[in-house]
């Protein structure tokens, strides 16, 4: 292990974040440089348990303790082979995701867990600063091509599991840039876009084929794709917003979240000065409070918002781990983003009734309702009904899966029950020779699965085109979260 007593003797520490008056006005990632002695200070809490549950809460089986301890003997090099032996994109994960290995961290059952997020960020953009991620490129060509359908870190990981083992891979993206909701789905404060685009420039180099602007199932027909390839990962994500149908949701200023950030983020590439849909000198309301609901908070700050308020059905989730909960679950807790540090209110139990106009369209405000659970599940509590002003409403409520017409309808596969498409154990779906990875297929979730998806299809589709057996294939379709 690395320090014996480190979990014992060091406090957990993390990275400060940028004043808050100074990083809502630029759109600049929010935390400020972690020392590398006090990072690895960090890295040596880590126990080296016998049994380390850390692996169990990363579904790409993440060796934890390995690169902790690597890291905490100042050897970098080795720490982001061993990093990269498991995922393809450290530099994602350790800006994005939620960190569920941290929740199943030893250290974590009686004390603060270890930073492990914050390890594995450092550890990768060392590697890049040192010129140590470079292309690995294929020994031998399989003669195979295959098309990956989406861009965002399922397709990607896929894509480059495929090419480097030998096969010919063309990535299909119908946005105008690569990268799926990494590019125009998360906020920049949360992932500058420099972080993707090197990672692209590695994949290019590895010979990874990107075709933008293409809507397949229209631009390119399913029949064509099945013509012109030896087999198909879809990897398009689940990306049919929940909407909210109440009256006046025909009016203008109501929006899904999906319609709101990607234009944001359209502006940081230098595509528009300003956003067509802005929230500068507007009060803002947020539906949903999950993270697509704090990216709309944090960016509606930047835009120069009057204010922004948060409405979410549920109650406001406890402030430790419940009982509900246990370790090494991941736990439903009340958590506080860079977002929601920055201002505006949060409100829970609240039901949105109906949308309300002006004379010209516009929305003006909208009136909610408290509920509280009964037998058919929310019910209003009489006598709490109000109005909220809004000209800005942004609806983040989640998805309900892929989008069926067009290319799925045509390819002809079957669906779960759960709305997505349906995959064998070794995540081809119904149709012959066509793979499923991602939210396309497993329904809406974290950047670690999707990444770990993408890497356990890559390996049915080697195993499919050649009967290989050398793509590691992290998890199975049918694994859930620990929650």
């Amino acid at each position: 292990m690395a320090d014996p007593k480190g979990f014992m003797t060091t406090p957990r520490e993390t990275p400060q974040r940028r004043p808050v008056d100074v990083r809502i006005k630029d759109w600049r990632e929010v935390y400020l440089e972690f020392e590398q002695s006090r990072l690895q200070k960090q890295a040596g809490r880590c126990m080296d348990c016998g049994i380390p549950f850390c692996h169990q809460g990363c579904p790409l089986g993440n060796l934890i303790p390995e690169w902790n301890d690597l890291v905490w003997r100042d050897d970098w090099q080795e720490a982001v082979e061993r990093l990269h032996a498991t995922n393809n994109f450290p530099e994602f994960t350790g800006t994005l995701c939620p960190a569920p290995c941290e929740a199943a961290c030893v250290v974590g059952i009686n004390g603060d867990p270890v930073s492990i997020k914050q390890v594995e960020i450092t550890i990768i953009d060392k590697a890049w600063d040192a010129g140590l991620v470079r292309p690995q490129l294929p020994r031998t060509r399989t003669g195979k091509k295959v098309a990956v359908v989406g861009s965002g870190p399922a397709g990607l990981a896929a894509a480059q599991q495929l090419t480097r083992v030998g096969h010919s891979v063309v990535v299909y993206e119908r946005a105008d840039r690569v990268g799926g909701l990494l590019r125009y789905g998360i906020p920049e404060f949360k992932m500058e876009k420099r972080r993707l685009d090197r990672r692209l420039g590695q994949m290019r180099a590895e010979g990874t084929e990107f075709r933008t602007g293409v809507n397949v199932g229209v631009d390119v027909t399913a029949e064509q794709l099945r013509a012109d390839y030896d087999a198909v990962v879809l990897a398009g994500g689940a990306t049919q917003p929940r909407d909210l149908p109440i009256p006046g949701r025909e009016l203008d200023g109501v929006h899904q979240a999906m319609e709101y950030l990607p234009l944001a983020n359209k502006v940081q590439e230098g595509d528009f000065e300003q956003s067509p849909i802005h929230a500068e000198g507007k009060h803002v309301v947020v539906i949903g409070g999950g993270d697509t609901g704090a990216d709309c908070v944090g960016t509606a700050h930047r835009q120069g918002a009057v204010s922004v308020t948060q409405l979410e059905i549920m109650p406001m989730p406890p402030k430790s781990r419940s009982e509900q909960h246990p370790w090494p679950t991941y736990p439903v807790i009340y958590r506080v983003s860079s977002a929601h540090e920055e201002g505006g209110e949060r409100l829970y139990s609240v039901s949105t009734q109906e949308f309300l106009g002006d004379d010209e369209g516009r929305v003006r405000a909208l009136r909610l309702v408290e509920v509280r659970r009964g037998d058919s599940g929310f019910e209003p509590v009489p006598g709490t009904e109000r109005e909220l002003p809004a000209q800005l409403v942004l609806l983040a409520m989640g998805f309900v899966g892929p989008e069926r017409k067009g290319l799925l309808e045509d390819l002809g596969v079957e669906f779960d029950e759960r709305g997505n498409v349906a995959r064998d154990e070794n995540f081809m779906s119904s149709v012959e020779g066509v793979f499923a990875a991602g939210d396309m297929g497993r329904g809406q979730s974290l950047i670690v699965w999707a990444i770990s998806e993408g890497r356990a299809a890559a390996a049915g589709v080697d195993r499919y085109l050649t009967g290989r057996d050398i793509l590691p294939a992290p998890i199975a379709p049918t694994d859930r979260p620990l929650s």
